[in-house]
């Protein structure tokens, strides 16, 4: 690099970190990016580090070589040499650098190192090294040190971009067996010295850090969720037991905690909570086990002393705390929980803390949810506490529950006098995770808790009926009606308790039953008189969603299969309310949903959760059939229009359509008549025969969309989509067929054509297509004189083509389908599209993708659903199968490769469809040209790496289908091993024995490849990788391809065997080359199915043999 033009580089360096607008930096970034680019800039980039001393230009540098280093394959030389090169360079600067080039820095020796782990020691000494800078009487360097360690331990601990899973946890692996406890010791040591000498409060949360990131090491490779309660103890190797044991470990945390503020308290406490979680295997004893619990309950209640207590005022630390004491109950039973010493002051003090958190919610937040898990797992634990030794649950839990549910509806009023403050009713997430652990308290002295519960419902809901007659002060009554919510919440919580509990059932049944009365009778009162008028208030409307919320808990309790009408709940509600058995309730429940369905529609939240309740009713076998005798359902099924349920025309209800039409469906079809199907359809038969008639009279596509509503077309498919749904036998799938086709089908046409370029529109056409040409449960099953399968077919291609051309004549979006700001993205002249769609990839789904996959989705479905015969449409020169894989294939090209495989859906469709092309049509995918069939082949490889599984499975599926249609009909003779179509009998001309000719798309295969001779090389070396050295849970699908790659390839076949074996280490590749040497025993070269499943049990041997030895 000239040096002469530093300066100028500088200035960029700063113009591009400084940038105001956007467009500036894009411009600098298209100037500098090169730098990341090509490992030839590497002696510029070091020319940079070593001349400069603009901060700007270091982190251009060191960026640009951490970009290089991972996405590069660089020497084992060249890797030790920058790995020495930044360890020096540190070393020198470090005191000037400022904090993000040092970071930066810092990452990049760390990277360096990690990526060269298995090179040579010098990389797995970098704990060493670190502890070098330690060594050194300078701040600068031991803040440089400790930043190392804690890096390396990072980069270890997570997945390096452009690695496999396997290369990761193989460094992680050894790095946690070699240094993660040096590093570990290290932050002990440091952390005692720093302490020592009260230095200063950057080294010290340095430290801390460590230590923490050492505690939180993914050490057995389950990529556990931190935040998680469910998977919450550390497996730490036997090699640290002594450090673990060592009583001043723990004390000196607390130390930690007791002499600094936050964050460094709570990072303290936060390792505290790892040590709480380490494995109980670990101990050398369980007396060991016990001196240790004994160390963390005492420091808990040194924390707790109200002396300390002050400390706690300051959230991380009580957060901190919480999650201790949760971790607590979590690795130990609550007989170990009761022996240790000072178990009774412990207790009450978390008992005080619970209450406190609780009653001063708005400050205490989601330390709740760790608190409530505590108590509910101690109270679970009861029936199996043996010994003398008291729990103390019997004062404290009763307290608790009272102090939860005096907040909760204390906080309605304080919510209501400042509005500033979070309600927690709207808070989803936070109130499920109180509800989860309610119940375990509550049914706790059950008896108790629930007699305390009716005592506060009771005045409360006789007030709400008298507010149904007498005019209220709207603040009062909606203050009433957010305490009737908790209130129902808390009922409905406990009730689903039931599934959890199995003591005295009798007598907790009569309970639930006292407790669901009230709310059955609040359910009464709620829609009459005057309440009746309050149904666009917030207040009233969480009412409803608590209302629905108890409605599901006592559906999964007390309705079903599983629950005998003699329950002592239904007595209850029978002696209360005259509710006496299953069907009474159901009537009930309906009613509900009918109200909300006809008062709610500008509620979309509520709609929704009215009709989730309606379909799981519908759905269970017993509640079904309750529900056909019902003569509500009867009305619903007889008047099921936006006449009746207003939310129907609301446009935010698009989805909640389809929902509503496939449970009335479901309840339809469970008595398949043709007049209660003709019945059913009507209002929605004339609204097709309305839309008809204005297509007929409309000379123009603008004209149709001017003379009908969209929303009203709109819903209509998203209508039709939900009948199509709910018809699971062939029966009822021949109703709606019949109604459908030929009469509506030209309509459905036209509104395409007419709305081609709105998805609001496109979107559920598209779906309810996908849905009508979908043959689950095989209820596409027509006569084998019937052509409606053909017909059917024709009808989805029609749709797909003219999709199609409408979607592939749209002009691009702004910024789509470029990558840089300045780029020309899009179509080539071969019609593919060569690059990602940059800043517009949300815009750019919702008018194209969205429509495209489904159209894939489609043709998909139709393809394979086994109801057409495809060589109908060649014999007879009908050109819908063509035209349909031709718009297929169009739209598919129109999309660039890196967005087919960024949209999860988009990707699901196009792979599910070439797994059904390679099937059934491997030649029309052959015969494509050059270029595309690449595109297609390079789309397959990419799949195969998917880490969705289902994409991985049918993109192996189609590159066997691929390879076998290439060894038979062109590898195959080349080979001298002829698998052709001939039969091999000889005779006259045109006779038995006539040389077949090869299928249509073979020869313009041959061209593809001999054009492309790597294709089929890579795809097989590709399945080898992910075979041997990555986890895999669909190895036999991805192994199915693999004989037909290997026969293909021949000599090559023995390139790609040394290629793999020569990218493992060194001490690993004898093992490798002998299990790969065993690989074609007594396989011969056939694609015969019985060798094909002897050659996937010797690569099945292989995997095993090899994996077992790394």
């Amino acid at each position: 690099m000239d040096l002469a033009q530093l300066p100028q580089l500088e200035a960029l360096c700063e113009r591009l970190y400084t940038a105001q607008s956007q467009a500036e930096r894009v411009q600098v970034e298209q100037m500098l990016g090169v730098f990341g680019q090509s490992t030839e800039h590497v002696p510029a980039l070091k020319a940079i580090l070593d001349n400069s001393r603009s901060p700007y230009a270091q982190l251009l540098a060191s960026s640009s070589l951490t970009k290089l280093l991972s996405e590069h394959s660089l020497s084992p030389t060249v890797r030790a040499d920058m790995k020495n090169y930044f360890l020096q360079y540190l070393d020198s600067h470090c005191p000037n650098l400022e904090h993000f080039v040092c970071s930066s820095l810092v990452q990049l020796l760390c990277r360096t190192a990690k990526l060269g782990w298995f090179d040579s020691d010098t990389h797995r000494a970098i704990v060493d090294d670190a502890k070098h800078f330690l060594e050194k009487n300078s701040p600068a360097h031991y803040l440089v040190g400790l930043r190392i360690l804690n890096t390396i331990v990072q980069e270890m601990n997570q997945a390096t971009p452009g690695r496999t899973l396997t290369q990761h946890r193989k460094a992680a692996v050894n790095f946690r067996d070699t240094a993660l406890l040096r590093a570990f010791q290290v932050a002990l040591l440091a952390l005692q010295e720093l302490q020592a000498r009260r230095a200063d409060e950057k080294l010290r949360a340095e430290g801390l850090n460590l230590a923490l990131a050492c505690l939180s090491f993914d050490f057995v490779g389950t990529c556990l969720d931190e935040s998680s309660e469910e998977l919450c103890t550390i497996q730490v190797p036997s090699s640290w037991r002594p450090a673990i044991e060592d009583a001043a470990t723990l004390q000196l945390f607390l130390d930690a905690y007791s002499a600094s503020q936050p964050p460094l308290s709570s990072t303290a406490l936060e390792c505290m909570v790892r040590l709480a979680s380490v494995r109980r295997s670990l101990f050398t004893s369980e007396g060991e086990r016990f001196k240790f619990l004994n160390r963390l309950v005492s420091a808990s209640r040194s924390i707790l002393d109200p002396a300390a207590r002050g400390r706690l005022a300051q959230h991380e630390n009580f957060h901190g705390l919480c999650r201790l004491l949760g971790r607590l109950k979590t690795n130990y039973q609550l007989s170990e929980l009761v022996s240790v010493d000072g178990y009774n002051d412990w207790i009450q003090s978390v008992a005080q803390l619970t209450i406190y958190a609780l009653q001063q919610w708005e400050w205490s937040g989601s330390s709740c949810y760790y608190l409530l898990g505590l108590w509910s797992r101690l109270v679970s634990s009861m029936p199996y506490l043996k010994g003398d030794s008291p729990s103390l649950l019997e004062g404290n839990v009763p307290a608790i529950t009272q102090a939860y549910v005096t907040s909760r509806l204390e906080s309605v009023a304080r919510c209501a006098a400042n509005p500033t403050l979070d309600d927690m009713l709207d808070t989803e997430d936070s109130l499920a995770e109180q509800l989860d652990a309610l119940p375990y308290l509550m049914r706790y002295q059950y008896d108790r808790s629930a007699q305390y519960l009716a005592t506060l419902m009771d005045p409360a809901i006789d007030y709400f009926k008298q507010a149904a007659q007498q005019q209220m002060a709207g603040p009062q009554l909606s203050l009433l009606e957010g305490q009737l919510t908790w209130l129902v919440y808390i009922t409905g919580a406990v009730i689903k308790g039931r599934l959890a509990s199995s003591t005295n059932a009798d007598s907790q049944e009569t309970l639930d039953g006292d407790l669901a009365s009230r709310v059955f009778a609040l359910l009464r009162a709620a829609d009459e008189g005057l309440h009746a008028g309050r149904y666009s208030e917030r207040s009233r409307q969480r009412l409803d969603t608590a209302l629905l919320y108890f409605l599901q808990c006592f559906r999964k309790v007390y309705i079903g299969e599983q629950v005998m009408h003699s329950s002592k709940v239904y007595t209850r509600l029978a002696e209360r309310l005259g509710l006496e058995d299953h069907s009474a309730v159901l009537a009930v429940m309906l009613a509900k949903i009918g109200t909300n369905l006809r008062v709610y529609g500008g509620s979309e939240e509520l709609v929704h959760l009215s009709l989730v309740l309606f379909q799981e009713l519908a759905a269970g076998y017993m509640s079904g059939k309750l529900l056909q005798k019902l003569d509500a359902v009867s009305s619903l099924l007889a008047h099921h229009t936006a006449d009746t349920y207003a939310f129907l025309d609301a446009p935010a209800n698009g989805r909640n359509r389809t929902t509503y039409y496939a449970t009335l469906g479901r309840l339809l079809f469970m008595e398949d008549t043709p007049a209660r199907f003709r019945a059913f359809v009507l209002p929605l038969h004339n609204t097709l025969l309305q839309l008809g008639q204005a297509v007929a009279a409309a000379p123009s596509a603008a004209a149709l969309r001017q003379s009908v509503p969209l929303q009203r077309v709109a819903g209509l498919f998203r209508d039709l989509r939900g009948i199509a749904a709910a018809t699971a036998t062939r029966r009822t799938y021949g109703f709606l067929f019949e109604w459908l086709y030929p009469q509506h089908m030209p309509t459905m046409l036209r509104c395409l054509e007419a709305w081609a370029d709105v998805p609001a529109l496109t979107t559920p056409l598209l779906k309810f297509v996908a849905e009508f040409c979908f043959n689950k449960s095989q209820r596409l099953t027509f006569d084998s004189s019937s052509p409606n399968g053909i017909l059917l077919f024709r009808e989805v291609s029609k749709v797909v083509v003219t999709y199609a051309n409408a979607v592939l004549a749209m002009p691009p979006l702004p910024g789509a389908g470029s990558v840089t700001a300045g780029g020309g993205g899009g179509p080539t002249s071969n019609g593919i599209a060569t690059s990602g769609s940059g800043g517009g990839g949300s815009a750019v789904y919702d008018t194209r993708y969205k429509g495209i996959w489904v159209c894939l989705l489609a043709l998909a479905r139709a393809m394979s659903g086994n109801y057409v015969n495809f060589g109908v449409f060649e014999l007879y020169g009908d050109p819908a199968l063509k035209d349909a894989l031709d718009a297929g294939l169009r739209m598919v090209l129109s999309v660039p490769l890196a967005d087919l495989l960024a949209f999860r859906k988009l990707a699901k469709a196009y792979f599910a469809l070439m797994e059904v092309l390679a099937a059934g049509h491997a030649g029309v995918l052959a015969a494509q040209d050059t270029r595309t069939f690449v595109f297609l082949m390079s789309s397959l490889e990419l799949g195969l790496k998917s880490l969705d599984v289902s994409i991985s499975s049918s993109c192996a599926s189609a590159v066997d289908n691929l390879a076998s249609f290439f060894w038979r009909h062109v590898a195959s003779a080349a080979a001298g091993h002829p698998e052709g179509a001939a039969v091999g009998l000889t005779g006259g001309p045109g006779g038995m024995g006539a040389a077949a000719s090869p299928p249509h798309g073979a020869q313009q295969m041959a061209q593809h490849i001999a054009q492309h001779p790597t294709l089929f090389p890579e795809l097989l070396k590709t399945l080898f990788e992910i075979v041997l050295f990555e986890e895999c849970s669909n190895q036999w699908s991805l192994s199915r391809p693999m004989l037909a790659l290997v026969l293909i390839n021949g000599s090559m076949y023995n390139e790609i065997k040394a290629g793999l074996i020569a990218s493992q280490p060194a001490e690993r590749q004898p093992h490798l080359a002998a299990c790969l040497n065993r690989l074609m025993a007594d396989v011969s070269p056939s694609l015969d199915p019985k060798n094909k499943d002897r050659f996937t049990q010797n690569l099945t041997v292989l995997r095993h043999e090899y994996r077992s030895k790394t």
